[in-house]
């Protein structure tokens, strides 16, 4: 029994690997609405080897998706050592939702606003609290309308999931034009003026 332990330890931390890795194509593909059968059938997988390591969809969803809110969460506290705080801002706000464009389920992780898991909580709120003081440093810099405020920030990340299925027209996705103009549109100043988004 003891030879065959590790080998059975093998086996489950492969099949483990083998449910993220196909969990991250399907909800990547298809969104949160796809259920754990439809990511064990992709892995190759029983479902009920698939839930003795996951008991639910959430879980799974977290072990995909909390690392990769973390990553974004750094990514905002980085844009806080710019020098532009209104370029910083603008900059984050690309970069991540570059990301979720990439990812369905990642978009929907991001639109719902909720989840049981304290691991993405934090990152959420970490997310949120450096757009905060991005929006009061810009403002203070005389590069951002003094009634922006960090509950905008939803709406606008709202606006753009919305447009993101749009076929592309040329070589710039429609997300990032709209992106842009809404930015623009929240820049004040003497130097404002518009920007193509590249």
């Amino acid at each position: 029994m003891s030879e065959e332990t590790p080998v059975l330890r093998r086996d489950a931390e492969h099949n483990r690997r083998r449910t993220l890795a196909a969990a991250r194509e399907v909800f990547a593909a298809r969104g949160l609405q796809a259920t754990l059968n439809d990511v064990a059938h992709h892995a190759g997988l029983g479902v009920g080897t698939v839930y003795r390591r996951f008991p639910n969809k959430e879980a799974l969803a977290e072990a995909v998706y909390a690392g990769k809110l973390d990553d974004i969460r750094a990514m905002a506290q980085a844009a806080l050592t710019g020098r532009d705080a209104y370029e910083a801002l603008r900059d984050f706000l690309e970069h991540a939702l570059e990301q979720a464009a990439a990812d369905r389920g990642l978009r929907e992780l991001i639109r719902q606003g909720t989840s049981d898991s304290e691991q993405i909580v934090r990152a959420r709120e970490g997310i949120v609290e450096s757009c905060g003081h991005l929006i009061t440093r810009a403002q203070e810099q005389g590069t951002l309308r003094d009634d922006v405020t960090v509950e905008d920030i939803a709406p606008i990340v709202a606006m753009i999931d919305s447009v993101m299925d749009l076929p592309a027209a040329g070589a710039v996705q429609p997300w990032r034009r709209y992106l842009a103009l809404i930015l623009d549109g929240l820049q004040t100043g003497p130097d404002r003026r518009g920007r193509r988004s590249s």
